[in-house]
C-alpha cells in the first residue's frame, strides 16, 4: 500500500476520474481531481502534490502549456502525461518540457502503477535531496563559524568578500583550526554551491598515485592503468577543489598544478589531448610557506598563484574569549545528537578549558565536550569527565592565576572570594546560610556578593 502520496489527476473526462479513483484508492493513495488546466492551476497556487497525472488533450489550456506552468510554478513537481493521442512528437515536446514520464490511453493498469510508484519514488528521492543540500548550506553559513573575538571577526570580513569571487585562496593555520571548515563555507556561500566541492588530501598519497588522482591517466600510462581514469580536477569542473596541506605537494607535481591555476588546462598522464576546466582551488597549509620557498621546497610562483587572497586562521589559544561560546555550540551539538539534556559546565571545568592551551585547537576542544557529553550522566559537565592529562596540566592555583594572569589585584581578590564562594555552596548543596557559616560571613552578605559576583547556581554541581 502507498504510504500517504497525493496524487493530483488532471482530466477533463468523467470516465478517467472514475477509473483512476478506483484503482489508485485501492492502492492507498489520496486523490485529488481537476476537469481543466484553470481548475488544476489555481489548486497548485495553494497546495502541493507527490505526483500530477495529466491529459495532454483538454479544452481551454493543452497539456503541454499546464505542464509547463505547472513547472514555472515548481520545477521539482513530477509529471505523468496520460493521453489518447500518443505520437512521438506529443511525446518528446512533454519530455522536454519537463514530464517524468508518457502512458498512452487505454493504459495497462498494471504498467500504470508500477510507472506511478517509480515517480513517487524519484519525488521522494529529490526531497531527500533537496533537505540534505539545505543541511549542508545551513551547516556551512558563515555563522556556524563560530567566534566573536575581534581576530575572527576580521576572518568573517575576508570570507564574505571573497566567497562569490573566483579568486584562488589560501588558507593558513594550525592543525585543527578550521580551515576545512572555512574551504567549505566559501564554497557553499560562492556561485560554485551546486557544483562539486572536492577534498585533496596532499600529504597521504605517494606523488605519481597523487598526480593520477588529480589529472586522471589513460590506458597504458603507467603499470596497472588497465583503464582510462576521470581526475579530480574533472570532477571537480565548475565547482572547488580544496587542497588540505599543500606544502607536502612534490615540486614536479607543483609545476603541474601551477600550469593549471595559470591556463586553467591539463593533460591526463599518458595522455595528448588538453583538457579545460573551470574549477576554483583552495589551498591550506599548517606550514609556513615563505620559509619553504627558501629552502627550495616550495615553489616561488606557486605560492604567489596560491596566495591571492590569504586568510590567517588563529590558535585557539589566541582567541580563548571565544571558547565559551565554541562549549556551548558543542554542548548543543552532542547533546541533541545523544538525546541528553545538558544545562552547563562545573565553575572549576570553565577554569580548566580556560587555563589549557590547546595545542589541538577547536578539533581538540570538539572531541573533549563530545567524550564529557556521551560519558555524563547528569546534566552538568563536571571534571570528572575530563580526560587526565588535562586534570594533570596545571594546579589548581595555576590555573586560578594563569587564567586570570592580565587582571589587577582588585578582581584578582574577586576571582578568589568567588572561587570561596563557589567551594562553599557545594559543601552545602547550595544552602547559602550554611555557607555563609563556614565562610564566616553574614547570609545577606553572602547574597550580595553572590549577586555581585555573577555566580551562577546551575554550575555549581560536582
Amino acid at each position: 500500500m502507498a504510504q500517504n502520496a497525493l496524487i493530483h489527476i488532471i482530466d477533463d473526462e468523467p470516465i478517467i476520474h472514475e477509473v483512476l479513483e478506483d484503482l489508485l484508492t485501492s492502492e492507498g493513495y489520496d486523490i485529488e481531481i481537476s476537469s481543466n488546466g484553470e481548475e488544476a492551476l489555481e489548486k497548485h497556487s495553494s497546495q502541493s502534490f507527490d505526483l500530477i497525472l495529466l491529459d495532454l488533450l483538454m479544452p481551454g489550456i493543452d497539456g503541454i502549456e499546464v505542464l509547463k506552468k505547472l513547472k514555472n510554478l515548481d520545477p521539482y513537481s513530477v509529471i505523468i502525461i496520460i493521453t489518447a493521442y500518443a505520437s512521438i512528437e506529443s511525446a518528446i515536446e512533454a519530455m522536454k518540457a519537463g514530464a517524468f514520464d508518457y502512458v498512452q490511453k487505454p493504459f495497462n493498469h498494471d504498467e500504470l502503477l508500477l510507472t506511478i510508484k517509480r515517480a513517487i519514488a524519484h519525488k521522494r528521492l529529490q526531497e531527500e535531496n533537496l533537505r540534505l543540500k539545505d543541511e549542508l548550506q545551513k551547516k556551512f553559513r558563515f555563522e556556524n563559524i563560530i567566534g566573536k573575538s575581534q581576530v575572527m571577526h576580521n576572518v568573517f570580513e575576508i570570507i564574505k568578500a571573497a566567497a562569490p569571487t573566483r579568486s584562488t585562496m589560501l588558507l593558513q593555520g594550525e592543525s585543527g583550526t578550521g580551515k576545512e571548515l572555512v574551504a567549505q563555507a566559501i564554497h557553499q556561500n560562492s556561485n560554485r554551491a551546486n557544483f562539486p566541492f572536492i577534498v585533496v588530501n596532499s600529504g597521504s598519497l605517494p606523488p605519481d598515485l597523487l598526480e593520477s588522482h588529480l589529472f586522471g591517466h589513460v590506458k597504458g600510462a603507467f603499470t596497472g592503468a588497465v583503464t582510462n581514469k576521470q581526475g579530480l580536477f574533472e570532477a571537480a569542473d565548475k565547482g572547488t577543489i580544496f587542497f588540505d596541506e599543500v606544502s607536502s605537494i612534490n615540486l614536479e607535481t607543483q609545476a603541474k598544478l601551477l600550469r593549471v591555476l595559470q591556463d586553467r588546462e591539463f593533460m591526463h598522464l599518458g595522455g595528448t589531448k588538453t583538457i579545460k576546466v573551470d574549477v576554483r582551488v583552495i589551498a591550506a597549509t599548517n606550514s609556513e610557506l615563505e620559509a619553504l620557498i627558501s629552502q627550495k621546497k616550495f615553489r616561488e610562483d606557486l605560492f604567489y598563484r596560491l596566495n591571492v587572497i590569504k586568510i590567517e586562521l588563529p590558535p585557539l589559544r589566541e582567541r580563548k574569549e571565544d571558547i565559551p561560546i565554541l562549549v556551548k555550540h558543542f554542548l548543543n551539538l552532542y547533546a541533541k545528537e545523544n538525546n541528553k539534556e545538558i544545562i552547563g559546565i562545573s565553575e572549576d571545568v570553565w577554569e580548566i578549558l580556560e587555563a589549557y592551551d590547546w595545542p589541538g585547537n577547536i578539533r581538540e576542544l570538539e572531541n573533549l565536550i563530545e567524550r564529557a557529553v556521551v560519558l555524563t550522566k547528569s546534566k552538568v559537565i563536571t571534571r570528572n569527565l575530563l580526560p587526565p592529562f588535562l586534570l594533570n596540566s596545571k594546579t589548581e592555583e595555576d590555573i586560578s592565576f594563569t587564567s586570570h594572569r592580565n587582571l589587577d589585584l582588585k578582581m584578582q581578590l574577586q576571582h578568589i572570594q568567588k572561587k570561596a564562594i563557589i567551594e562553599a555552596l557545594k559543601k552545602t548543596n547550595g544552602i547559602q546560610k550554611k555557607a555563609a557559616n563556614i565562610l564566616n560571613i553574614k547570609p545577606t552578605t553572602l547574597n550580595e556578593m553572590i549577586k555581585r559576583l555573577k555566580i551562577d547556581a546551575n554550575r555549581l554541581s560536582d
